[in-house]
């Protein structure tokens, strides 16, 4: 990866819209203001947090595909907790250490939607965000007066679904920080239209209770489809778990793990009009309710940038997983890439981006920028890596942090992060019943907690 340029020149102050007060707007509203830049963030819901904030409510269709359904934001189901260690989520200057509440090493969404509302408030960025302020179009367009470019944002509030105002105004730059676990991608099954029983996308999982005494199937295998198997087999008769891949060998004649009523299955090849829901194993059954736990895809309704940017499933072209090369660099992406130590990585892009506006880091010309673009398109094609991974990092995760890093002239993450990752994933594919509730190594998670605790005291 070749490195951007590191300029000394006079400090530009640019007006800047950053979507979305998750994560990853709260990190880039952070690393904009103190570049100095003057930032409004704009966030539909009433307080910070994104996809951490758990609500009750659930999409009016809960497949997710009617398009002009009744939408809420967060995937959040009640008994969610995390598969990263606190420590290794923590922001690069806001350690998340236990505060006397939820002090389990892989705590609640409700702890780290606390840790994300105690981040806004150490950093001041409450008084920058719009709050119940939904972005309904951006666009570049230019000034009739002297030919500038800027981007209009028009938003609207609503009180009880009407619309109480709608505001239009102009940006030097916007940052897209509105996440991409909302949007669902449903599984493409031969004869489901013809199948009786009920089915929803993971996005609007909430609780088991309403599978009792049910025969339930979930496709999808990642952490979120193994962790509802396991909610929704306390109190449901069977689950069915299927999945194109696992992650060790299966027996798919044995019940998995501690649950004796979790029946694995390799792909769900037809579904049946008397309910029978048939695997590619040659193994069948009768099933209430199906549960896609297959993923999301990019969903940026709101962005107009007139095909220079796409957005199924993965956003392109972008240079870094941030710039879109055609229009850097007042258009740029926090958060798309996935699999990561998320909250670091939404910092050091955010670093980036506040320098790279300032004027003191100089992007590659467009040309340049393409160019990498595409070698890493054809790299990815030639792997045999689905389109759909392409924003995975996968194994050069670390470097690529470390490449943001050097953007920035920013230290590089502190080497227990990694090892820490590392182990934790190995957990979670070989104890996934059990990986959250004991920690093998000691002496690493001691080398972190002291690590953050110099942190707390010196910041």
């Amino acid at each position: 990866m070749a490195n951007c340029q590191i300029v000394d020149q006079v400090h530009k102050c640019c007006k800047v819209g950053v979507i979305g007060a998750g994560a990853a707007g709260l990190a880039t509203a952070k690393e904009l203001i103190r570049e100095g830049h003057k930032v409004t963030v704009f966030e539909q819901a009433m307080q910070v947090g994104g996809l951490w904030v758990y609500d009750p409510q659930v999409d009016s269709d809960l497949l997710g595909v009617e398009p002009h359904r009744k939408r809420v934001h967060s995937s959040m189901y009640a008994s969610l907790r995390t598969n990263l260690p606190r420590e290794v989520m923590s922001f690069i200057d806001f350690p998340f250490l236990t505060q006397g509440r939820d002090e389990r090493c892989y705590p609640s969404h409700k702890e780290v939607a606390l840790y994300l509302e105690n981040f806004a408030k150490e950093f001041d960025l409450l008084h920058v965000i719009q709050f119940g302020t939904l972005v309904e179009h951006v666009e570049l367009v230019t000034m009739d007066s002297t030919g500038e470019k800027r981007w209009k944002v028009i938003t609207t509030t609503k009180t009880d679904g009407v619309v109480d105002e709608v505001k239009e105004e102009l940006f030097d730059a916007v940052v897209v920080c509105s996440g991409h676990y909302f949007e669902p991608k449903i599984a493409n099954i031969p004869g489901i239209n013809n199948w009786p029983g009920k089915q929803m996308h993971s996005h609007n999982y909430r609780l088991a209770q309403p599978f009792t005494n049910q025969c339930v199937v979930i496709i999808g295998t990642q952490p979120s489809g193994m962790d509802i198997s396991r909610d929704v087999a306390n109190v449901a008769k069977e689950v069915h778990l299927s999945g194109r891949s696992w992650n060790s060998p299966i027996d798919f004649a044995k019940p998995m793990g501690q649950h004796q009523n979790i029946w694995p299955h390799s792909t769900v090849i037809r579904t049946y009009e008397d309910g029978t829901v048939k695997f590619q194993d040659g193994s069948s059954t009768m099933a209430n309710v199906i549960v896609h736990c297959t993923g999301y895809r990019y969903y940026y309704p709101f962005l107009d940038t007139k095909g220079l940017v796409t957005a199924i499933d993965i956003v392109k072209p972008v240079y870094q997983h941030v710039f879109p090369p055609s229009l850097a660099p007042s258009l740029s992406f926090v958060g798309l890439t996935h699999k990561v130590l998320p909250f670091p990585l939404f910092q050091l892009q955010a670093k980036w981006i506040a320098m790279v506006f300032s004027g003191k880091v100089k992007l590659p010309p467009t040309r340049e920028m393409m160019e990498s673009i595409e070698a890493f398109y054809d790299q990815c094609e030639a792997s045999g890596k689905p389109m759909h991974q392409w924003h995975d990092l996968g194994d050069i995760e670390f470097q690529y942090l470390d490449w943001l890093a050097d953007q920035s002239g920013s230290e590089h993450l502190e080497s227990w992060r990694s090892k820490m990752k590392s182990i934790a994933f190995q957990q979670l594919f070989n104890n996934p019943n059990t990986y959250r509730d004991h920690w093998p190594d000691e002496d690493l998670h001691q080398e972190a907690l002291l690590s953050l605790r110099k942190l707390e005291i010196t910041r």
